[in-house]
């Protein structure tokens, strides 16, 4: 990195559920999870993220999540808050807000339905940088937001001392090397994909901000501790036991399989709020049979 920026974290960061109980956030379950991932290896904690169903959180609830992670992480790693919209002024005012509460460092997606042009989106995220002084991890899903971070974009973005990485969730390998290659001093990369861990290490990745480590900690802190230590061949011989279980978790929508996996493991009820529900039962039933596969369940 350049000498003006750090890294948020290297390894494994969770990309945390919000668990519910009657509709309302369910602290003590989520102190529990909180717990769980710290004592097994998380490198960092991402809350209110997409995983975290931040599209159905009220301000309030959004705001409060963000703070009870930081207190309950209580420095051991770092918090990184979902600070993203595709309203401007609503990301600067819950950026302002996330730092308020205590995050660490915020992850801005880009704007979905309305989307921005290059220029646009150039403006959206400098704007946003500018907010507050905590570094911004970009987050670049087209998948869900049907806008993409292009190469020229991160290249003026990378210019910002503020943004300091992007979470990278195209799939789009040739893409992220391109990144990689010319702005790779200036802007850490972490995988946003379970499946391309180990790709995006071998590019100079910084880690990955994951699905799979709500149910498996220490193992997606695993594959990334091997890589960095230079034994790839064990990491890679890792990420590849676990792809089953990977691509079980998005058999249906991010994170309708993920949750209903930690209800079965007994961390939450697994409640979800509309527009996501319970998984259609062939689904549910493939899920508790892979998790039974990989001693979750019994």
């Amino acid at each position: 990195m350049s000498k003006n920026k750090k890294t948020v974290f290297c390894g494994s960061a969770v990309a945390i559920i919000t668990p519910f109980r009657n509709d309302k956030l369910d602290y003590e379950a989520l102190g529990r999870i909180i717990d769980f991932q710290i004592e097994n290896h998380t490198d960092a904690i991402v809350i209110c993220g997409t995983t975290g169903e931040s599209s159905t959180l009220t301000d309030e609830e959004h705001v409060e999540a963000i703070a009870f992670t930081a207190e309950r992480a209580a420095g051991k790693v770092p918090v990184i808050a979902g600070a993203g919209s595709n309203d401007t002024r609503y990301a600067v005012w819950l950026s302002r807000e996330a730092k308020r509460a205590g995050a660490d460092a915020l992850l801005q997606v880009t704007p979905y339905y309305n989307k921005a042009t290059p220029k646009g989106l150039v403006k959206h995220f400098l704007t946003i940088a500018d907010s507050t002084d905590l570094p911004n991890i970009l987050y670049n899903v087209p998948s869900r937001t049907g806008c993409n971070i292009t190469l020229p974009v991160y290249r003026e973005l990378a210019k910002h001392p503020n943004i300091v990485a992007t979470k990278e969730a195209s799939g789009n390998i040739s893409a992220i090397a391109q990144i990689a290659a010319e702005l790779g001093d200036d802007l850490d990369i972490y995988s946003g994909n379970d499946d391309q861990i180990v790709p995006i290490l071998s590019l100079g990745g910084k880690g990955v901000i994951s699905v799979l480590s709500n149910v498996m900690p220490a193992e997606t802190h695993e594959i990334c501790r091997l890589y960095f230590e230079g034994k790839t061949g064990e990491s890679a011989g890792l990420q590849l036991k676990l792809l089953k279980l990977i691509n079980t978790l998005f058999v249906e929508v991010n994170p309708v399989p993920v949750k209903t996996a930690m209800n079965l493991m007994g961390y939450c009820t697994g409640e979800m709020r509309l527009p996501l529900c319970e998984m259609d039962e062939k689904n549910y039933e493939t899920l508790k049979t892979v998790l039974a596969e990989y001693s979750l369940i019994k």
